[in-house]
């Protein structure tokens, strides 16, 4: 997930790209750069960190120009470095190309490309565009031709931008599940990720689709699909203030991040391929010597861990111990030969789960991190890594970070079933095309938002709330009380189903919300019981359900190891709207930090 910026017209438009960079900051700070036009043809400028160093260059540089693209980048390929950074460039230095998005047949282009004496800078999967367009740009002289016929051949995810030395003020531009968008200005017209970007210069855009490729020069806009066709875009007249635009129309980061959770597990689900191989690094062979697994992280990535238990034990049949990273590192642990060490953590930076895993790596275990941040400690501290690719979360309470962990989990749990062989061929497959439909059951998912609002005005006074929930779904129940004390500083517990008459039923008073979750499977019925139990002592009860029941918030059907990934949406809405009603600061709550980084 990064930021691109564009601009080609009449202005100098070097303050509109910085302005435009810095309010895309959200989307990505590890590095950023600018491709413009001067006199002699493109120049590039680079700087790792926040778009201010990239600003401080342009500033000594005294740079101004009248067409330009610009990048400010979250990590997916390649560590935060000034060669990593966007803008790329081909071998001669006339192409420049900023990209968002995933190519995942880069490393085949990037071969073809070398063998035909092309040279890479980078470790970036972006870089094969720009020597792609360049290669083009040798059967054709028209540079959108060329752009275009490149286009054709990237498999995977992009929003592509391209400037070209000999086609001054032209911008090239590329659409495929990545977004990109196009501000209509007199005699002007801008490029971006996101409306907030331009949005100080015009309020109107037009949001280019999927397959979409568009020539834009200051007076013209075209737009075409990939088989040459021209399109006709609507354009739309933004109503948002600038203010509240950085957040995509939404009233807090929180509540936008929750409805980037599609295109975030569908983003990270991309980089997953049913090879254990091509997906975590581990050979099968190594795979195959795995006799039990170490998960430690803390806070809501030990509830992300707790759900892979389940699913690692029901799918692969090995042994799996989940722990929160605080206690591990100070235990005196007898490590298992040929146990794998799995930490997960969305910055990289978690001390406890750094320690923890610093431990196991002394025992002489390897070990797997989950991360969202390239680069970081964790990672490099690591055997193996897998990045959840939801880009930087603002908010303080993890939310679309915590459903791409769990995608990365579940992924796993398949892979290492397949190659233990308790999970056969055809069972594995069904499983995996399930799991791949996950970002459209989630974006199902969230079709039910103003049911949650409802049900959110309707116990949002109550001082404490319960969470219920069995085998998978437990870790869930835990996560959705973690969440609500997060962000409104109420009291809530979540317990497993079953423990509720061991104790806990003795709180439940007259009115009190209890969340219980109970999809369909072997424990449906059990989980029904319990509900039943509380609703007879008074309780207000909100059932989480993937099949048809009176009053219940009903989630798309799928397994009960998957239901989990859906069950936590409902339950993040209800946390921001009880949240939102008792007037908390949502993104930033009292005394948490998003990212622990100290014991």
């Amino acid at each position: 997930m990064c930021g691109i910026v564009g601009y080609t017209g009449g202005k100098d438009c070097v303050d509109i790209i910085i302005d435009g960079l810095k309010k895309l900051e959200y989307r990505g700070y590890d590095s950023a750069g600018i491709a413009f036009e001067e006199d002699k043809g493109i120049d590039i400028l680079k700087a790792v960190g926040r778009v201010d160093n990239l600003e401080k260059l342009v500033r000594a540089g005294k740079v101004k120009s009248h067409c330009a693209i610009a990048h400010t980048r979250w990590a997916t390929h390649g560590k935060p470095s000034v060669l990593n950074s966007h803008p790329h460039c081909d071998c001669k230095g006339e192409v420049a190309i900023v990209h968002n998005g995933i190519i995942e047949n880069y490393d085949e282009l990037k071969k073809e490309l070398s063998s035909k004496g092309h040279k890479f800078a980078s470790e970036t999967d972006s870089e094969a565009a720009a020597h792609l367009i360049e290669e083009e740009l040798k059967k054709q002289k028209d540079f959108f031709k060329a752009f275009a016929s490149a286009v054709k051949k990237l498999k995977g995810a992009y929003a592509l931008a391209a400037t070209y030395k000999n086609a001054p003020g032209v911008i090239c531009v590329a659409k495929k599940q990545s977004p990109l968008v196009i501000g209509q200005g007199k005699g002007e017209y801008y490029l971006a990720s996101d409306v907030p970007a331009f949005l100080n210069h015009t309020n109107k855009a037009i949001f280019l689709e999927d397959g979409d490729l568009a020539k834009i020069t200051c007076g013209a806009c075209e737009i075409y699909n990939l088989a040459g066709v021209k399109q006709s875009r609507k354009v739309n007249v933004i109503k948002w203030n600038p203010a509240t635009a950085q957040k995509g129309g939404y009233k807090h980061f929180m509540i936008k991040e929750i409805f980037d959770q599609p295109q975030a597990t569908k983003d990270t689900i991309s980089t997953l391929p049913p090879d254990i191989k091509k997906a975590f690094g581990i050979t099968p062979a190594a795979a195959r010597k795995i006799k039990g697994l170490y998960i430690v992280a803390c806070g809501t990535a030990y509830h992300a861990g707790l759900c892979a238990k389940y699913v690692i034990e029901h799918f692969a049949k090995l042994p799996v111990e989940v722990e929160t990273a605080s206690e591990f590192k100070y235990r005196s642990i007898n490590f298992q030969k040929d146990w794998l060490f799995i930490a997960v953590s969305q910055s990289g930076e978690t001390a406890d789960t750094l320690a923890a895993l610093n431990n196991a790596k002394q025992a002489g275990l390897k070990a797997l991190s989950i991360c969202n941040v390239v680069g970081s400690t964790i990672t490099r501290a690591s055997d193996y890594t897998v990045y959840t690719h939801c880009g930087p979360e603002i908010s303080v309470a993890s939310t679309k970070a915590f459903t791409s962990q769990l995608a990365v989990l579940y992924s796993f749990a398949l892979n290492i079933a397949k190659e233990q062989g308790s999970l056969a061929k055809t069972a594995f497959d069904k499983l995996y095309k399930e799991f791949k439909n996950l970002p459209s059951l989630i974006e199902q998912t969230l079709k039910d938002a103003q049911q949650i609002k409802k049900l959110a005005k309707a116990v949002y006074k109550s001082n404490s709330y319960i969470f219920l929930g069995r085998n998978a779904a437990f870790p869930i129940a835990l996560e959705g009380a973690l969440k609500l004390k997060e962000i409104s500083y109420l009291h809530a517990e979540g317990f497993a189903g079953g423990e509720i008459k061991h104790g806990p039923i003795a709180i439940i008073d007259k009115g009190m919300p209890v969340v219980a979750l109970a999809p369909k499977g072997e424990l449906y019925e059990k989980m029904l019981s319990s509900c039943q139990e509380v609703g007879a002592r008074g309780a207000k009860l909100i059932t989480v359900t993937n099949t048809p029941l009176k009053g219940a918030v009903e989630v798309p059907y799928t397994n009960e190891y998957l239901f989990p990934i859906l069950a936590v949406v409902p339950l993040q809405l209800l946390a921001y709207y009880v949240s939102d009603l008792r007037g908390r600061e949502i993104d930033r709550p009292r005394n948490l930090a998003k990212s622990v980084t100290v014991e």
